[in-house]
């Protein structure tokens, strides 16, 4: 008997190793693990987008990143799944490349099921078309949101293609966050075409109830604000759906 009770805990302590193992591969590959954010009985999904945004070029391993290839396939599985019927994106980010930045973005724009975002900290550069991509749209008071032109960091541009290529970009971040948000395109321009906000650099370090103020965002809040709005808007959503 006591042979017996000792086989059944190597076997439970095995299953409990391989279970940790499974975890920390996945954390290694992913960043994050498969462990459901919002609990179970939760029909709302939690996308993080912090640190770095990193596109077709792989950054530092020391970097803090969200690579695009990951979260892709998220927003796909999200429109996918009949389980989740609303999506909470949290941001936290310098930014980082912007056709990967824009592509989520889109992709965030196009789900059919109600989504909110809410900025923690910043949400800069590129992260201003993704916080303004879902249908409602937080801020936290002492989060930061900087606007600035599109730039090739690090790069000389020597070509008149290349000026061009980034005029066509700048151009789409523009009219996406215009169309996206209520800030207007002349106002979008006046702050990150401004001198003197950023040492060295031109833009505008646009700070919570500034935010709200331009129209970039739509509220100042926190989580709670958040999933309270987004669970309202799932009430909503059933209820017109009943009607249909």
């Amino acid at each position: 008997m006591a042979n017996h009770d000792h086989y059944i805990k190597n076997e439970d302590a095995e299953k409990q190793e391989n279970k940790e193992s499974s975890i920390v591969e996945k954390i290694q590959q992913l960043g994050q693990t498969n462990v459901p954010q919002m609990g179970n009985d939760s029909k709302i999904h939690c996308l993080t987008i912090v640190g770095q945004i990193e596109g077709h070029i792989q950054l530092p391993p020391q970097n803090k990143t969200t690579k695009y290839e990951h979260v892709i396939p998220q927003i796909v599985a999200i429109e996918q799944n009949p389980n989740i019927e609303g999506l909470l994106v949290i941001l936290n980010t310098v930014g980082g490349d912007v056709e990967a930045g824009l592509a989520i973005a889109e992709m965030l724009a196009s789900l059919s099921k109600p989504s909110v975002s809410i900025v923690l900290g910043g949400g800069h550069s590129i992260g201003v078309p993704i916080a303004v991509s879902c249908d409602h749209s937080f801020i936290a008071e002492t989060a930061t949101m900087t606007i600035h032109p599109v730039r090739l960091t690090g790069l000389v541009i020597g070509v008149p293609q290349t000026f061009e290529y980034l005029d066509k970009m700048q151009e789409r971040v523009i009219n996406f966050v215009t169309s996206h948000s209520g800030i207007s395109e002349e106002k979008f321009k006046e702050l990150m075409l401004s001198k003197g906000n950023l040492t060295r650099d031109i833009g505008t370090n646009v700070v919570g109830r500034d935010a709200v103020e331009y129209g970039l965002i739509d509220e100042v809040g926190g989580v709670g604000q958040a999933i309270q709005k987004l669970n309202s808007m799932l009430e909503k959503n059933n209820e017109d759906q009943v009607l249909q």
